[in-house]
């Protein structure tokens, strides 16, 4: 079980403490989008192939997305105090390194190690919220908001990153995540409390952690790699391989150990598993507005990067005056009605995008203001769904799977969908096909929504 350090000043205090722990989790979504915008120069720069972009872009995901249900465990295990701390360093170091990485080889290897220090963090920060909000009530409000930090990361990445890369230089948009990591570690000590845990004689499952990492990367690459090379591809034929059965021995796997990283109970609850495809599909729909927008207004209209960054003012806005409100409907309407809500407005953001072209304000601004309004509520109903009934104890675990249906949304997602703009001949053509698909599976999970949970309720603790 965890301890808590109850003479911590924020037993009575638990608002800044929340803030620094929104602070780095909003930073750890930020970082998966924070190369969207400058991956043309750093292209230019290096000399890199089409393909050399890709594997940036995903290797910050694909450890990341890979080691969270380890980084769950371990949370798990050794308390998210310790977890936190380790990752946080980790975190710092590679975003340093990314930052003066001489050539491509380096910038890719950091970028990884940052996703490696992100799924230790990740669960981590969600155990010292469980423990700054002991009471569920007030937990589930917190939790409510916790959704819309992740949107919001992910936005201010590619809006920070065009400005940055304008006026200075891309290689100053890691010291962010830098500077980030710095603070936190300077603070937590006087703003979270001290969570640690006397289950450390409970045994690892590192032979799962193992096929989870390469199921999900492996799978991830590719996913990503096939739109750009081929699908007939030896090397993607091989990833794709390679990626479903690590995971269908996961499965396997997870089903008979002793103690699984993800026991097999965990998502036969319905709301749990609502929750994940709702972060999922919401994570890949944000995927889908960066990508194709950044590349389309510098390619199409021939737009800077600062304006590119410009262009997403209005998604940023959104998300940053809807936050607040989003989580405050999730508690006055609840987790379902907020949940169809959402989806409902995210669909059709996505299929007003679906008709972009040159003309900013009439063709592409009304899907960037409806598309995050939906967005938040999305991630924010499926934040409060995915940690109701899960013990303090386990809230590590809770963190590791919330956080990877996070990361495989921009990752496998966005790739699973960009995947089908090769059914059409011309690009932008491809692109409008994208946007409606994900429009179409957002309010058909809306529209599922109304029947899995409409007797939802919670009976206990899941331990």
């Amino acid at each position: 079980m965890p301890l808590l350090d109850t003479h911590s000043r924020v037993t009575h205090r638990p608002e800044p403490g929340f803030a620094l722990l929104a602070l780095v989790q909003a930073t750890l979504i930020f970082t998966i989008t924070l190369v969207a915008v400058p991956l043309p120069l750093i292209g230019v720069e290096f000399d890199l192939s089409t393909a050399d972009l890709v594997v940036l872009q995903i290797a910050y995901g694909l450890p990341y997305s890979g080691l969270l249900l380890l980084g769950g465990s371990l949370t798990d295990r050794f308390g998210g105090t310790n977890l936190m701390r380790t990752g946080l360093w980790t975190f710092g170091l590679a975003s340093l390194g990314a930052a003066l990485a001489p050539g491509f080889d380096t910038l890719v290897a950091m970028r990884g190690l940052q996703g490696v220090a992100a799924a230790l963090v990740a669960p981590a920060a969600l155990a010292q919220v469980a423990a700054l909000f002991p009471q569920a009530e007030d937990f589930d409000r917190a939790m409510a908001r916790w959704g819309g930090i992740s949107v919001l990361g992910a936005a201010m990445g590619t809006v920070l990153s065009g400005i940055v890369t304008t006026w200075v230089s891309w290689r100053w948009m890691f010291l962010v995540p830098g500077v980030v990591s710095a603070l936190a570690l300077l603070t937590e000590r006087w703003l979270l409390p001290k969570v640690l845990s006397k289950d450390r004689g409970q045994s690892l499952d590192l032979f799962g952690a193992g096929l989870a990492l390469v199921g999900f990367s492996a799978g991830g690459y590719g996913l990503a790699m096939g739109s750009e090379t081929g699908w007939d591809a030896p090397s993607v034929l091989a990833a794709l391989v390679l990626g479903v059965a690590s995971l269908t021995g996961f499965a396997w796997h997870e089903r008979r150990a002793d103690a699984p990283l993800l026991p097999a109970d965990f998502l036969r609850d319905k709301g749990r598993l609502a929750g994940a495809f709702g972060i999922f599909l919401a994570a890949a729909s944000m995927g889908l507005v960066t990508f194709i927008l950044a590349i389309y207004l510098q390619s199409g209209p021939g737009w800077s990067p600062l304006a590119t960054a410009g262009a997403m003012v209005p998604y940023l806005a959104v998300l940053i005056l809807g936050g607040g409100p989003s989580g405050q409907m999730v508690i006055g309407m609840g987790t379902r009605n907020a949940m169809i809500l959402g989806l409902v407005l995210s669909a059709i953001g996505l299929w007003l995008l679906a008709g972009f072209g040159p003309n900013y304000v009439v063709e592409i601004l009304p899907g960037l203001v409806l598309l995050p309004a939906g967005t938040s509520l999305v991630f924010a109903a499926s934040a409060v769904l995915m940690t109701q009934g899960v013990s303090p104890v386990r809230m590590g675990l809770a963190g590791g799977v919330m956080n990877t249906a996070m990361e495989l949304g921009p990752t496998a997602g966005l790739a699973g969908f960009m995947a089908l703009a090769s059914l059409r001949t011309e690009i932008e053509a491809g692109w409008s096909l994208v946007f409606m698909s994900a429009g179409g599976v957002a309010f058909l999970l809306a529209v599922s929504a109304c029947f899995v949970l409409k007797r939802l309720q919670v009976t206990g603790a899941w331990k």
